[in-house]
């Protein structure tokens, strides 16, 4: 009668559990402020055209940028370790999954053995005062989730891993962008280092020129100082430029995971610096909310904020619960004066007769609080908000990036046109200063004046055509491509997840299956379950 009391007390309070509501609320992406028109989508360099933000960086066709950046996606050490922390995420959802079953649930067993005193208070003869007892049971307690406190912390959790994977892809963009970036400016410094060492025998030649001239009386030697002066100016810029050379080359090969000097082979012979398209394909503003992970992570942060609120409400009232034990006892203690039975042996410790057991089910509820509940609720419901604006913040910065990078995209390339230009005639204005300086046309003045606007004209306009490249890699940054070179792919490197393997039982977590999207009626996912 009592086994089919509980029996039956355990289906009225799953049943309950299952019916139950979830306080707290359900959640509702936020509105944000969506951009609905680029602001440069007049101009014919902006096409509003799906493009391959997945591999942008492919336009350049450069094979060295293009295996830079595959390293460094297999490579790079800080992604790794949002990778793991992804593993991290799930292990953490399958603590918050299990809660939903029975919390607590543990076999247990004793041996024990008594000897009682012969002269103690009440002792009587006959018994044995020299015994030993086994026993061996299951004992389980259940807080039933009436309120929806623990569906709450699966959302919760949820929301939590599907941040952990937009953060992931987050440090992608970066990543991919940081790379290109990284390269094009060391391209760069190879071109300006280039241009600083033919301007220096330019100016050596000059320097002959005056030297030549002092010699034969035709100029004075301040001639010659002011020749020997420009040329070690230039001189100068070269050792500056070779240690932004090297360093930007030992800052690369830390993207990649590698110890400075490691990239020597790759990067070796200088190469131009990889053109640009002149078009830019940009898609349309409303994609870009889909298509940032920044924006994807600050929307899952509030979803799995959102889910605490609930957590917290659900203290506001009374905790179902279960629990029950159920094992077997026996002892070889036995009577034998007359009139009581005979004694038990542990042979019997299988029988019916060693069962024992008792359940029942309580509730509690935290009345007297003193209003600490509800400041813990008022507490989740402001990181909420907190968090809606910071969703809301993200969007407007997405947008003023994406908006940034496209001007500086466009106006550096008229910037290059003009320099360009300016370049040319620089160099024409040299060789005409010196033709006159020669025929003593001129002073020396005259010269260096133009040499040195020469120079640093070729090195502005080196740098330009640098820029052009680099705000090109910030629109697509901007626009969040890049991440999505890693679907498909594991977020840990199969020889980390070999030896997570070795070290602890990871079961299918690092090769998990593919997450099943619940129905939108549905609290709990189905895809869901404990690891018994």
């Amino acid at each position: 009668m009592k086994t089919c009391c509980l029996i039956f007390g355990l289906v009225i309070s799953f049943t309950m559990m299952l019916t139950g509501c979830a306080v707290g609320p359900d959640y509702i992406r936020p509105e944000a402020p969506e951009p609905q028109k680029w602001l440069e989508e007049k101009d014919p360099l902006i096409k509003s055209e799906p493009a391959d933000f997945g591999r942008w960086w492919t336009v350049f066709n450069d094979p060295v940028l293009d295996t830079l950046v595959e390293m460094a996606s297999q490579q790079n050490l800080p992604l790794r370790i949002a990778g793991i922390r992804i593993l991290e995420a799930r292990a953490q959802l399958g603590i918050a999954t299990g809660n939903l079953y029975p919390q607590s649930q543990a076999v247990g067993g004793s041996y024990s053995y008594t000897d009682v005193s012969k002269n103690s208070a009440n002792s009587q003869g006959g018994l044995d005062f020299h015994y030993s007892n086994i026993d061996l049971g299951f004992d389980a307690a259940w807080e039933l989730d009436f309120w929806g406190k623990f569906r709450r912390a699966v959302q919760s959790d949820i929301g939590k891993l599907e941040a952990s994977i937009a953060s992931y892809d987050d440090i992608m963009v970066t990543l991919t962008a940081e790379v290109a970036r990284t390269y094009l400016f060391i391209r760069t410094q190879e071109a300006r280092l280039a241009i600083a060492r033919e301007n220096v025998k330019i100016q050596e030649h000059s320097l002959q020129i005056a030297e030549t001239r002092y010699k034969e009386g035709d100029v004075t030697e301040l001639d010659v100082q002011q020749a020997r002066a420009l040329l070690r100016d230039t001189q100068a810029t070269i050792p500056r430029i070779q240690a932004d050379l090297r360093q930007s080359k030992n800052g690369l090969a830390i993207l990649l995971g590698m110890l400075p000097g490691e990239l020597k082979d790759i990067l070796e012979a200088p190469k131009p610096i990889p053109t640009v398209p002149a078009e830019v394909r940009v898609g349309v503003p409303s994609e870009l909310l889909r298509r940032r992970p920044d924006i994807r992570l600050a929307e899952r942060q509030v979803a799995a904020q959102s889910a605490l609120i609930g957590v917290a409400k659900a203290d506001l009232y009374p905790h179902f619960s279960l629990f029950g034990s159920i094992g077997l006892q026996a002892s070889d203690a036995g009577l034998t004066a007359a009139g009581f039975p005979g004694g038990s042996s542990f042979s019997n410790f299988w029988d019916s007769d060693s069962v024992e057991f008792f359940g029942g089910a309580g509730f509690s509820w935290n009345i007297l609080n003193y209003g600490r509940i509800t400041n813990r609720v008022r507490i989740q419901d402001a990181r909420f908000q907190q968090l809606v604006v910071n969703y809301q913040n993200t969007v407007l910065k997405a947008a003023q990036e994406t908006e940034d990078a496209m001007v500086a995209f466009l106006r550096s390339q008229e910037e290059v046109k003009f320099l360009s230009e300016s370049v040319q005639a620089a160099m024409r204005s040299v060789d005409l200063s010196m033709i006159q300086y020669r025929e003593g046309l001129v002073d020396y003045q005259r010269v260096l004046d133009t040499q040195r606007f020469q120079t640093q004209e070729q090195d502005l306009f080196t740098q330009t055509k640098g820029s052009v490249a680099l705000n090109f890699i910030a629109v697509f940054k901007a626009l969040g491509g890049g991440w999505q070179i890693r679907e498909g792919r594991d977020f840990v490197p199969e020889e980390t997840r070999k030896e997570m393997q070795q070290r602890t039982n990871w079961g299918n977590l690092l090769t998990p299956t593919k997450l099943e999207t619940p129905p939108d009626n549905e609290d709990k996912p189905r895809w869901l379950s404990p690891e018994w």
